[in-house]
């Protein structure tokens, strides 16, 4: 494999936006991009940090932080997830936010990345005391929000009814706009074929790479860590194309055939019992275990930092499809390109979700909506199409498909931005200063 660049790794316990950088900078190696441009596309355009006090249903007052993270517009609208999570925090935020830039330039939509999280635990809180978090926050960041400015959607531990709640709540202080945010429920005019998009796009880049590496994606087995959103429609669809899904887990643990799962079964008791742990037709197998199993395609759909230097060097997969954000640390990274493993980087394998959401925005202000035939079917044009860029310049350029893709996408941000008039007059001069834009 290629080294494509000699920049030293981050090491210890080093932050999110760091790492996420860190990916950006070898690209931005390989392309000479120049120094001050590189602090405009890398530094967040606005950071917001609010109190959302909410009253529980015991009577207490409990102070949550929520945060919305806006990394560039510069070619359209801001666009990205909210998630509800124990551990979320600004670094994080500020990472899965510039994640959304590189993600919606790659498969050319015109938007911006964002992100938005509350550190709080959903698991531990009732239907109604979401309901009041949810609409307690956006009435703290609405001002940032809005149709043609920063559109946010569903993310871990939000669906569409905090969708919904978002809509209502906006809706409250700016007038009924069903476009300020995607992911919605279909009678709230969400999208048909939105609550599969990720998973089906997933399989969709799988499919295309599968054909590459000269492996049929009908009989190649996979294990799948996570079992949410994303990592249960991958694992049906998987199964549909002819795949042979050996192993799923959830936050619980998990479940492992060597005959392979019925995952429409393993579908139903979840939804019975809240996780897959207890099925009866398969043996437990840890999260950690699962990683490591030998199989042809290997899709961690949960957390973030899962394949580590620690790990590495025991995954066995021939593919690793980054179905979750940032699942491979960049010294595990390293290890699997240097093992001949071939990783597809979440900027493109999960890009179906806000591909699809583009699509609810569209109808949305066309006051028109697609049935879900064109809606997939669109969606597999710009995934293919987006794939084939990556893997082109991954050959032109020797190097892995992650490198390939950010230097497909930093190139067409720069040029917006340049567009924009954000354009180095003279490549001595490194700008170390970001001059932020005014709301409009």
């Amino acid at each position: 494999m290629v080294k494509v660049s000699n920049r030293q790794k981050p090491h210890g316990k080093v932050s999110s936006f760091k790492n996420t950088n860190y990916q950006f900078d070898i690209a931005a190696d390989k392309m000479n991009l120049d120094e001050s441009m590189r602090v405009l596309l890398k530094t967040p355009f606005r950071e917001v940090t609010v109190q959302i006090p909410v009253r529980l249903d015991d009577g207490r007052l409990v102070v949550f932080l929520g945060y919305r993270v806006q990394h560039n517009g510069a070619r359209g609208p801001q666009k990205g997830g909210i998630r509800y999570h124990p551990d979320v925090d600004l670094d994080e935020v500020k990472a899965l936010a510039s994640l959304m830039t590189w993600k919606t330039a790659l498969v050319d939509i015109p938007f911006g990345g964002a992100k938005g999280g509350v550190t709080c635990d959903p698991t531990q809180m009732s239907s109604l005391e979401l309901e009041r978090l949810t609409r307690k926050f956006i009435s703290r960041i609405s001002i940032v929000l809005g149709p043609y400015r920063d559109i946010p959607a569903p993310d871990l531990n939000t669906n569409a009814q905090v969708m919904a709640w978002i809509m209502d709540e906006y809706g409250a202080h700016y007038g009924h706009t069903p476009s300020i945010v995607t992911g919605k429920p279909l009678h709230l005019g969400g999208s048909k074929g939105r609550e599969q998009a990720t998973g089906r796009g997933v399989v969709f880049v799988i499919r295309e790479a599968a054909r590459d590496f000269k492996l049929d994606l009908k009989g190649a087995t996979m294990a799948i860590q996570g079992f949410g959103n994303v990592g249960s429609n991958t694992a049906l669809l998987a199964a549909e194309a002819g795949s042979k899904v050996l192993a799923i887990s959830d936050v619980q643990g998990g479940i492992y055939s060597a005959k392979g799962l019925n995952v429409s079964k393993v579908l139903e008791h979840a939804k019975r019992q809240g996780s897959v742990g207890g099925y009866r037709e398969a043996d437990a197998i840890s999260n950690e275990d699962l990683l490591e199993l030998k199989c042809d395609i290997l899709v961690p759909a949960a957390l973030g930092g899962v394949i580590t230097k620690l790990n590495a060097d025991r995954i066995k997969a021939r593919i690793v499809a980054e179905a979750a954000n940032s699942p491979t640390t960049t010294s595990a990274d390293e290890i699997l390109n240097d093992r001949g493993i071939h990783v597809l980087p979440d900027i493109l394998t999960n890009a179906g979700g806000v591909t699809v959401s583009y699509f609810e925005w569209v109808q949305n202000l066309q006051q028109f909506q697609w049935e879900e035939n064109q809606v997939n079917s669109e969606l597999e044009k710009i995934m293919v199409r987006a794939y084939v860029q990556v893997r082109e310049v991954a050959r032109k350029e020797r190097v892995p498909l992650r490198t390939a893709a950010y230097m497909l996408a930093i190139r067409k941000v720069a040029e917006a931005e340049k567009l924009r008039g954000n354009e180095p007059l003279d490549p001595r001069i490194s700008s170390t200063i970001l001059q932020k834009r005014p709301i409009r």
